[in-house]
């Protein structure tokens, strides 16, 4: 009886970690998200009725698909040690909650995020929504410099503007949302040829703001982004290939070719010996 369990469970795993698997996966989430895009649009009755068994047979392949891949673990601890496989297993919990009653909402809910699982099965995305979270912590100090700027030209502009436009300069916190305006560049002109009537060199004061925040503090973002991008990638082809220094830790790609540099010197010399 053990050894057929095992061999059930080897079967599991051959079958999780194949291709052909994988891209059925993503083309039933695919068509997962045709189906939610499709219900948006009035359809005759027999259209909705073909839907909704389409609907049913995909929560049904979404069940077995997890099944599939909590077998091919055999770990209950390991497999819900990955926050990826807790996810997808709350939202095919939650599309096995039916559509009539007072979870209505929250089941059709549940099969919109489903679209989602398209990033835990392809392993780029989740390396992309990964490195984007870990920059969070580093984007955080950004933006909270970006909202002393705000706050800071937001003051200055409703004390010196407000008697010109009270729409736009009222108080700190409209003045906030006008300045959001001005970095997003939506009709920021009109708003700055509004003040220049009166002070005609106000401009300096929306071209310092445009300096600092779309261009400053905008590329700062993108550039912690793509350090992490760079980290996480760097991270994942270690691992990928199971290059690995001394700590454990994952060998950086520039240790690596350092590594074969060394190794080409050291053969170059041996063969000169040899030669000798």
């Amino acid at each position: 009886m053990a050894t057929i369990w095992q061999n059930l469970l080897g079967k599991m795993e051959k079958l999780n970690n194949s291709k052909l698997f994988q891209t059925v996966v993503i083309l039933v989430i695919v068509l997962s998200a045709l189906l939610i895009g499709a219900k948006t649009h009035e359809l005759p009755e027999k259209a909705v009725g073909i839907l909704q068994i389409l609907d049913f047979s995909i929560t049904i392949f979404f069940v077995i698909e997890i099944t599939i891949r909590f077998l091919a673990i055999n770990n209950a601890r390991k497999f819900f040690s990955s926050g990826w496989n807790i996810f997808d297993t709350i939202i095919v919990i939650g599309s096995l909650i039916p559509d009539g009653g007072s979870g209505v909402l929250l089941a059709r809910l549940l099969r919109v995020f489903r679209v989602l699982r398209l990033v835990s099965i392809i392993p780029e995305l989740r390396m992309l929504i990964n490195a984007l979270l870990r920059a969070i912590p580093q984007m955080g100090y950004i933006a909270l410099l970006m909202f002393v700027i705000f706050y800071i030209y937001a003051a200055v502009g409703s004390m010196l503007f407000n008697h010109i436009n009270e729409k736009l300069w009222g108080d700190v916190s409209i003045s906030m949302l006008t300045l959001f305006r001005v970095a997003t560049f939506e009709d920021w002109t009109d708003v700055m040829y509004e003040t220049m009537e009166f002070y005609p060199i106000s401009w300096i004061y929306y071209l310092s703001f445009i300096f600092l925040t779309a261009f400053i503090f905008l590329n700062m973002m993108v550039g912690t982004i793509l350090e992490v991008m760079s980290q996480e990638h760097e991270k994942h082809r270690a691992d990928s290939h199971g290059e690995t220094q001394e700590g454990g830790e994952p060998a950086s790609r520039a240790q690596i070719e350092a590594l074969h540099l060394e190794l080409n010197e050291i053969k170059a010399m041996l063969a000169k010996r040899e030669s000798q």
